[in-house]
């Protein structure tokens, strides 16, 4: 199983993450704020351009060893974005703007 998330433009990233936290490969794309969110624990692709995210699939599809690496990349990543932080953090947000 592989996540491919080729989006032009994400507020924050968090199907990325919740995919990661679950054990499978991401692939996403290169914009908005996902780069920042997945970190070097995704494939990067440019979402306009079908042949990187069709290179991106093959090569995952292909190769376990870089789909495994992707894996705990990914499980590591998603630790640094505990839940109780992102509520924490939304509810500073909220008090600076009440």
């Amino acid at each position: 199983m592989i996540f491919a998330f080729p989006s032009l433009d994400e507020g924050f990233g968090m199907p990325v993450l919740e995919a990661m936290a679950a054990g499978i490969p991401v692939i996403t794309g290169n914009r908005s704020s996902l780069p920042e969110v997945a970190g070097e624990a995704a494939f990067l692709v440019n979402p306009v351009r079908d042949t990187e995210l069709e290179e991106a699939l093959q090569t995952l599809g292909a190769n376990e060893s870089r789909r495994n690496q992707f894996i705990e990349a990914g499980l590591e990543r998603a630790r640094q974005f505990p839940w109780e932080k992102a509520v924490n953090q939304t509810a500073e947000v909220y008090r600076e703007i009440a």
